[in-house]
């Protein structure tokens, strides 16, 4: 008989993305943006470690560390005045690690027109009380998208340990 996750049902060991999913925003102010009026690359840095790390909290329910970054890539800048969108969702989960999507917009806040500004991909690790790494539950993709981003990251996290063996 198929278990609940081969059935696509979570289980005490499964949850799906969307419990995980996380949405936040900022209006862009003078003081957090460079000399051409764009938001500084740290700042950016900062607001997506954060939510990525709200995301896998909701996941995992307990602390959690960054333990890396990868492809935090800048495509457009977010301008004084505009809104600053943030996405993010646990993509894939494994042992005590996971890896945490996020994606940026830019939002006009006159005309609502959004364009996409940078995406990133975060692994954390989750604690328990006495800051050791703690088994989290694993991920269970349900729409075609989730699936993707399940398998692609799946694919990160071996060249990531092939990396890392590499050294």
């Amino acid at each position: 008989m198929a278990d609940a996750h081969e059935m696509g049902k979570p289980t005490q060991e499964t949850l799906p993305v969307s419990v995980s999913k996380v949405e936040t925003n900022e209006l862009v102010l003078p003081h957090q943006a460079n000399t051409l009026g764009n938001v500084l690359g740290g700042h950016v840095m900062h607001l997506t470690d954060l939510c990525a790390a709200m995301a896998a909290m909701r996941h995992c329910r307990h602390a959690v560390v960054t333990a890396a970054v990868d492809n935090l890539s800048f495509l457009n800048p977010v301008k004084i005045g505009e809104h600053m969108n943030l996405k993010a969702s646990v993509n894939y989960a494994d042992h005590t690690s996971m890896e945490v999507g996020v994606r940026v917009e830019a939002e006009n806040p006159l005309t609502g027109a959004r364009r996409h500004t940078s995406s990133a991909y975060l692994t954390f690790v989750a604690l328990d009380d006495n800051g050791r790494p703690v088994k989290v539950p694993q991920v269970l993709p349900e729409s075609m998208d989730e699936k993707r981003r399940f398998e692609e990251a799946q694919r990160r996290r071996q060249e990531r340990l092939d990396r890392r063996s590499r050294q």
